[in-house]
């Protein structure tokens, strides 16, 4: 049994350390040794953990899926500088990015930070792996580049407001002859079309959406309060349109899904899906999203990029940063001010009136 003292981190305090018994002919495999890390040197708060979990599971896989093994010995700069490389490329199907800069950047500190534990126990062969992975440089500018523009807003609204009538109905050409196709069993076109104006009319995340509880909406003030990432709860204020659409929703389609699910969340499952607790997750609000932008005619915009459109929406109409913030929910002020520049299209338009 060879007995190795832990290594102090960034992740780890004096007074918590203890020693690590790491058995000579133990399994020499990431997964292994991850266990060993969040067991031993991990003392964050648990929704921490889990992100942290999640970041090193996404290189292990890539690891097992190239390398076909998990070997510590096979973690190499070569493999940690392609593993970065293949996240800046990986794209979803319309084209936008999978990970953003700031996501690649923090799945980097924390690989850093595993590396470096693990190095200090059994040395890698080649060298710490991470030690020179630089991290992506941020470009505000480029964030606001990603802003849906009003004429996108307005066609993406009208798409939506067309989903009670045309939303879910059925392709099949031995309907041509029927005046009104029948609809697709469990579709809700009235709550993806409170969806969709709960994102560009509050500048919200895709998770917070999925997190809202018909007891966050505040009708009478016109504000939703939702649990954040970081499980920190936050207000934003919904326009008058906004909340006619959550109306609709729950006065058309959300009692027969609460019958079966008896379940808090504003957007509820169909009740004729079979699996689930009835609370959405990210990937219906990415596809609900989806079908809309392509009825509209919209490509290469995600729901974030509703977000970014609320943060521009603010600071033109008040100039002020402090409002953008309050908005949006930004603990930094810096992330508030992206908005306060000027895009490629718009300095383009402004010289080119000279």
């Amino acid at each position: 049994m060879e007995i190795v003292p832990q290594k102090i981190d960034q992740i780890a305090t004096p007074n918590e350390l203890t020693p690590i018994a790491i058995p000579k002919n133990a399994p020499d495999g990431l997964r292994v040794w991850a266990n060993w890390y969040f067991d031993h040197a991990v003392t964050t708060a648990e929704i921490s953990r889990k992100e942290q979990k999640r970041d090193l599971s996404l290189f292990i896989q890539y690891m097992e899926l190239t390398e076909k093994t998990d070997e510590r010995s096979r973690w190499t700069p070569r493999l940690a500088e392609s593993f970065k490389d293949n996240m800046k490329r990986s794209l979803h199907e319309d084209g936008s990015r999978h990970w953003s800069d700031r996501t690649i950047n923090r799945v980097l500190v924390h690989l850093k930070t595993f590396s470096k534990w693990v190095h200090g126990l059994r040395p890698f062969p080649l060298g710490n792996p991470m030690t020179k992975i630089k991290a992506l440089p941020l470009t505000n500018s480029l964030e606001i580049e990603r802003a849906i523009s009003p004429g996108e807003r307005r066609r993406l609204l009208d798409a939506a407001d067309l989903l009670p009538v045309v939303g879910g109905r059925s392709k099949n050409r031995r309907f041509h002859t029927v005046k009104v196709r029948p609809r697709r069993k469990g579709y809700r076109p009235y709550r993806n079309r409170a969806m969709i104006y709960c994102l560009t009319e509050t500048g919200m995340r895709r998770r917070a959406v999925t997190a809202v509880n018909l007891s966050d909406v505040d009708f009478g003030k016109k504000k939703i309060t939702v649990e954040e990432k970081g499980g920190i709860r936050h207000t934003y204020q919904i326009n008058k349109e906004g909340l006619a659409a959550i109306r609709d929703y729950i006065e058309n389609e959300r009692d027969a899904d609460f019958e079966k699910w008896k379940s808090p969340a504003l957007f509820l499952s169909p009740c004729t899906n079979p699996n689930g607790n009835g609370r959405l997750t990210v990937q219906v609000i990415n596809d609900v999203w989806n079908d809309v932008c392509k009825a509209a005619g919209i490509k290469g915009k995600t729901p974030h990029s509703a977000r970014h459109a609320m943060g521009r929406y603010i600071i033109e109409k008040t100039g002020n940063v402090a409002a953008v913030q309050r908005q949006l929910g930004h603990k930094n002020a810096t992330y508030s001010m992206q908005y306060a520049r000027i895009t490629d299209e718009e300095l383009n338009g402004v010289l080119d009136e000279r």
